[in-house]
């Protein structure tokens, strides 16, 4: 098990944020959420959060539609040909490979701010360059409950109150591999995730910094059978929801016929939401259609 809590948080000036009220930015990922499966399965949380925010139930994922590629895409705002993780396994080495670019980690830290993860799974290392977290935990191996990964979110939220947070429940997937997707055992693990989300929000709630939080649950793939793969539609499409303040009300994206969001917008809209620099080479851009009164 890797858990790390860093005892000195980088003092530099924090910047400008365009959204003075947003002050963090939690990004949650539901391994395997298929959108329509969400629909159908008792997430009362999810629901809640599609009625308070915006939405869609058609983003896309990256072309390969395998969990880690996909996850460093989300977490960098770059394909997986550009930041060079295209694996899906931990790999034996005695060095960590990290991504080409740097993950949104690395760049809110030098802007001042506190960052932490909390993945279900072990092979999420490629995530963990030195200095770029001020919390961490990952499994020794791949965790088989939800719950468990909701348990160390809140510590890391109870001890740090991260300015940036990002928490990865592994459940839907393996119950995908396990019994398929749209299976009745998929759909009850969809249901724990919606709880174990609910956890999450509750502790946010409890150190009082809610109301101050920009808030994304999103996937890295569907899937269809007990797989999922490259350029499936069953596989490639995600859901995208956000809440927070500033962020219009049961407001479905897909209103906007000419916005295809991508999971590297996730990254782009993190890094904007924080006043960071948008780097050129980002293959994302933020979201800013999911905001009232903000300038396109």
């Amino acid at each position: 098990m890797l858990l790390c809590v860093s005892a000195s948080l980088q003092a530099a000036p924090r910047p400008v944020r365009p959204i003075p009220a947003i002050e963090r930015v939690v990004i949650i990922s539901i391994d395997g959420l298929r959108p329509d499966r969400l629909l159908l399965a008792d997430t009362p949380v999810l629901h809640a959060m599609v009625k308070e925010g915006a939405y869609t139930f058609w983003a896309k994922t990256t072309a390969v539609s395998i969990t880690l590629p996909s996850h460093v895409s989300m977490l960098t705002g770059v394909t997986p040909g550009k930041h060079g993780i295209e694996w899906n396994d931990d790999l034996p080495l005695s060095t960590i490979v990290y991504p080409y670019y740097p993950t949104i980690f690395e760049t809110a830290k030098l802007g001042g701010y506190t960052t932490a993860m909390v993945a279900g799974k072990s092979k999420f290392s490629p995530l963990t360059k030195p200095g770029t977290l001020d919390y961490v935990f990952l499994p020794e191996k791949n965790l088989d409950a939800d719950s468990l990964v909701a348990d160390e979110a809140v510590k890391a939220i109870k001890q740090i109150k991260p300015d940036l947070l990002f928490v990865h429940f592994p459940c839907v997937d393996r119950a995908g591999h396990h019994f398929g997707w749209g299976s009745s055992e998929q759909l009850t693990a969809i249901a724990l995730a919606d709880v174990a989300v609910g956890r999450v929000l509750a502790a946010l709630d409890e150190a009082g910094v809610r109301q101050s939080t920009f808030i994304i649950v999103t996937a890295d793939h569907g899937g269809a059978g007990k797989t999922h793969g490259a350029d499936d539609a069953r596989s490639r499409h995600i859901p995208w929801i956000a809440t927070g303040p500033g962020v219009r009300k049961n407001f479905d994206l897909t209103q906007l016929a000419d916005l295809e969001l991508r999971t590297e917008d996730t990254a782009a809209t993190a890094l904007y939401l924080l006043g960071a620099p948008l780097p050129m080479y980002l293959d994302g851009k933020p979201v800013l259609s999911a905001f009232d009164n903000v300038t396109k």
